[in-house]
């Protein structure tokens, strides 16, 4: 038996016989409360676990930020992360400007992230908030540069090989 979308009703017991009506499996729709429900329980978590939210979402931010910039082979001071992202720090290094410019392109998506529309001046943009003061910030990359792992040994490995930069539209 199938239930409509429409009313929740399966549809043998629709009023007009005749009347077309989509149906949607009834096992979908036992999906679908239970998704409704989900998103119930957690507007009510929001409301009363705030500051657990809070620190969950600064981690998500900070971890998102040391992993990415990791693979770049950009790190930073441990002690310094927290100040990086959440304070406004005279920056030490390049390095530390990489961490604050990653922060700053999450800031926007998170806070505009509805209105944001993906063209390729948004890329371009946040690709400026993400390399801060540095030449190439927001635009197509001149040279290449592939993404390379440092081991602890000192040994190097190619962990992606990137587009060629005659490739890109610089």
């Amino acid at each position: 038996m199938k239930t409509c979308y429409n009313t929740g009703k399966s549809d043998s017991i629709h009023d007009d016989p005749s009347a077309e009506h989509e149906t949607i499996p009834t096992t979908t729709s036992w999906y679908l409360a239970d998704l409704g429900e989900a998103r119930g329980k957690q507007e009510l978590f929001i409301k009363q676990s705030p500051q657990k939210l809070k620190v969950l979402r600064e981690h998500a931010l900070i971890e998102s930020a040391v992993s990415s910039n990791r693979i770049e082979g950009v790190e930073v001071d441990k002690s310094r992360i927290r100040t990086l992202i959440f304070g406004k720090p005279l920056l030490r290094d390049r390095n530390e400007e990489e961490v604050r410019g990653y922060r700053e392109a999450l800031k926007r998506i998170h806070e505009e992230g509805a209105n944001i529309t993906l063209s390729e001046n948004t890329i371009l943009e946040l690709h400026r908030l993400c390399r801060g003061e540095i030449s190439d910030a927001g635009k197509y990359k001149e040279k290449n540069g592939d993404i390379v792992e440092r081991q602890a040994n000192g040994r190097t490995r190619v962990r992606f090989r990137t587009v060629p930069a005659a490739k890109t539209r610089a």
